[in-house]
């Protein structure tokens, strides 16, 4: 599929390599950091957004639920409104640009149900872990190593090894 005209403006055709990309991102992150004495968070921001529909639609209290009691005490009025949400926005959009600028981006017609289901179910494991862990690995990675913490560089050795170890055993029994 060819490039779409907007990510060619964009992207200027400009491709970086691995590390480039990686030393670009940590740049930015901790600029980010430096900027608004925060780190950057993705599951967070997910949780308040559904917070926020939870309570628009009257189903439940959320500041009643111990994670706002405890971690998260404020929450948010509007989700558009929350620099959170276009942090989220943005790495999507990064993303798209991303693979559409290497030429990676195609759309493919998907028939078995067993990808689905390992899709699904592999999904649903991230976020429940990312709730779990009070965090995903964008806060825990670029966070951890943008504010000098060692906790990063170690969840980033681990993080390396569980894919890798993901990839062999995708590739053994789903492939």
């Amino acid at each position: 599929m060819p490039v779409p005209k907007i990510a060619r403006r964009l992207t200027g055709r400009v491709q970086l390599s691995y590390v480039q990309g990686a030393v670009l991102l940590a740049g930015l992150n901790i600029l980010y950091f430096g900027l608004t004495k925060k780190a950057w968070s993705v599951t967070t921001s997910l949780a308040l957004s559904g917070a926020w529909l939870v309570q628009t639609l009257g189903l439940a209290s959320p500041k009643d639920w111990y994670f706002f009691q405890h971690f998260q005490p404020e929450l948010i009025d509007n989700p558009l409104l929350y620099y959170g949400t276009w942090l989220n926005l943005g790495l999507l959009l990064g993303v798209v640009l991303s693979m559409t600028s290497g030429k990676m981006w195609r759309w493919r017609k998907n028939r078995s149900a067993k990808r689905w289901l390992v899709g699904l179910g592999g999904g649903f494991l991230m976020g429940y872990g990312a709730r779990l862990a009070l965090g995903c690995n964008i806060g825990t990675l670029l966070g951890g190593i943008a504010s000098s913490s060692l906790h990063g560089w170690v969840f980033g050795f681990f993080t390396l090894l569980g894919s890798w170890l993901g990839c062999r055993l995708f590739s053994k029994y789903l492939l």
